[in-house]
């Protein structure tokens, strides 16, 4: 299996268990992102597929991050309110942040071995999406099991005592 065989492997198994993620979740904004990021790796997947056929590789035009960033904007009032994860979610998260690491570090060996400056300009826009799927994944983990604490870290808040 060549490096991108593998890619469109990994971002379709990442694809499926995202949107299984999202259909399991009681949280409406952690299901949005689920489902943004599931739809991420499907664009993934057809840019994996366009390369694979000596198509030009073109980028998305918005990042995970900004992607996030409207979903968290438009659900601001529900964030903030005290939202309660179950085990089974807080597993979910880090079982994506460990699919994301991976992918990273396949990713990067598969662009600097790449056969074609195509290949290797669609491997290295893979490892930047996945590092802010990884960032995405890191920040919500610490927002849902720790709200208190992330909410103080995230202000850069000084505790006075």
């Amino acid at each position: 299996m060549n490096a991108i065989e593998m890619a469109l492997k990994m971002e379709q198994e990442q694809a499926d268990f995202y949107t299984q993620c999202a259909e399991k979740t009681n949280n409406p904004v952690g299901r949005k992102m689920f489902l943004s990021i599931a739809e991420d790796e499907r664009y993934h997947i057809a840019c994996a597929i366009n390369v694979q056929k000596g198509k030009t590789f073109t980028p998305s035009e918005a990042t995970p991050l900004e992607d996030m960033k409207k979903i968290f904007d438009q659900h601001k009032q529900d964030m903030l309110k005290q939202v309660s994860s179950t085990a089974d979610e807080l597993e979910a998260f880090r079982v994506a942040m460990k699919m994301e690491e991976e992918s990273i570090t396949f990713y990067k060996k598969a662009s600097s071995q790449a056969a074609t400056a195509e290949e290797k300009n669609f491997f290295d826009c893979l490892i930047k999406d996945e590092e802010e799927h990884f960032s995405i994944f890191q920040n919500t983990y610490s927002f849902l099991s720790d709200t208190g604490n992330w909410f103080m870290w995230d202000d850069h808040s000084i505790v006075e005592g």
